[in-house]
């Protein structure tokens, strides 16, 4: 059923594969397989870490990849050469795909057409349909698997060149319970979020565990990239606003979430120009966004790209919203993170950023909530943004936190 998905993967081809939780996997498999397909070819697709880890290339392979953060499962690739990592936030993504790269075939992972013909973009609504009108040829991987979402971009099925049907898994993940200093970090953060407020959470530990402590607030919007299985528990408990406007790019979760997403319509999906668009986003009420990083350092910087001097992850779409969050009425951007790695001898507040370079920049940071609590660096000075972040960070790096900010005073 999948050879003629395959048949268009041929040399000196650019073929975008949608990443993230649109992840076709029979498709992916059926490429790790038999790398040989990929000869050639040129991939491109916004790779998710810990969610698409299969590197279908090889090792050996006349192929390459063009991706925007970097999975585990892509590194060898990375150090070998063909894979390529662009340095964009979600809108420069969006924009790269939406203009400036020519697509010589576009894959669509969709749900089976409805009366009219439409096939929905099901979870993962981000990129694929900023690229199906570019392509030169587009192929339909119908998914008896993958719901129809009510409300969101479909595709004509008449409009692919290729239609090829499967029932495949979903990329799903269930929910897990937090550990406990995330779990402590999530409540400061949600704490933070107003009655009534547009709200973002992103990936990361303790950002996921942010929805389940919003059980009795009340009027929240959702205006998020992601959104995941509490989203569910929100709307039964009455948190979500009745008859707003609530939007995600992507869902990430387990499959009874996604029916649930299908049969409701309590969410609506739309892409990253939307979701991440800041003319978008920065016109709500209170957007509040909630996302996470490596380490900050003491001047309110953040590294959400390097750990021990390797490249891990990406920049994804915290800048985008950080920015949004700024020009919103009422907003507020958090950066939630444990103040130390899981031995405790690693702080992950420091003096001055080990990441290679800056993923956020100290301007555009707003509010740090660690396990040991809450830096309000927005309209603060210098001397008070360092203060304001030794003081969340664990009790064990904070005397030599501030003796290293001491010596850097006195360089500025």
């Amino acid at each position: 059923m999948m050879q003629a998905a395959l048949a268009e993967f041929q040399p000196g081809r650019t073929i975008y594969i949608p990443g993230a939780t649109g992840e076709p996997l029979a498709l992916t498999q059926a490429l790790a397989a038999d790398f040989s397909r990929m000869a050639g070819v040129h991939a491109v697709s916004c790779l998710l870490p810990g969610i698409n880890e299969t590197d279908f290339l090889g090792p050996d392979t006349t192929g390459s990849m063009t991706c925007f953060l970097l999975p585990r499962g892509w590194k060898a690739g990375f150090a070998a050469g063909y894979v390529r990592v662009l340095p964009l936030a979600y809108s420069g993504i969006a924009n790269f795909l939406g203009g400036r790269l020519k697509i010589d075939v576009a894959i669509a992972h969709v749900a089976p057409p409805d009366a009219s013909g439409n096939c929905s973009f099901g979870i993962a609504a981000d990129f694929t349909p900023i690229v199906w009108g570019r392509a030169g040829r587009r192929v339909a991987l119908i998914n008896h698997a993958m719901p129809a979402m009510r409300h969101g971009p479909s595709i004509p099925i008449d409009s692919a060149d290729v239609i090829v049907e499967t029932e495949a898994p979903l990329v799903a993940t269930p929910a897990r319970p937090a550990a406990a200093e995330l779990d402590t970090i999530a409540a400061s953060a949600a704490a933070l979020v107003p009655e009534g407020a547009a709200l973002q959470i992103g990936i990361g530990g303790a950002p996921a565990a942010v929805w389940s402590h919003l059980r009795d607030h009340r009027n929240i919007v959702v205006a998020s990239g992601l959104v995941a299985d509490p989203v569910r528990m929100l709307a039964e408990r009455g948190v979500l606003r009745e008859g707003g406007a609530h939007w995600a790019g992507i869902a990430h979760g387990s499959r009874e979430f996604y029916r649930y997403l299908a049969d409701t319509g309590k969410i609506g999906f739309a892409t990253v120009h939307h979701t991440h668009g800041i003319g978008v986003i920065g016109r709500l009420q209170k957007f509040t966004s909630i996302n996470s990083a490596l380490e900050i350092d003491l001047f309110g910087q953040a590294n959400l790209e390097w750990l021990n001097g390797q490249l891990l992850g990406g920049i994804g779409g915290a800048p985008d919203f950080l920015r949004a969050a700024a020009c919103s009425p009422g907003g507020r951007s958090i950066i939630a993170l444990p103040a130390t790695d899981r031995t405790g001898a690693v702080s992950r507040i420091v003096p001055q950023l080990t990441g290679r370079t800056v993923s956020i920049c100290r301007n555009d940071i707003d509010t740090i909530v660690t396990e040991f609590g809450i830096a309000e660096l927005r309209d603060a000075s210098l001397d008070e943004r360092a203060a304001s972040l030794i003081a969340v960070a664990a009790p064990q790096h904070r005397e030599s936190l501030g003796k290293a900010w001491l010596l850097l005073r006195k360089t500025l």
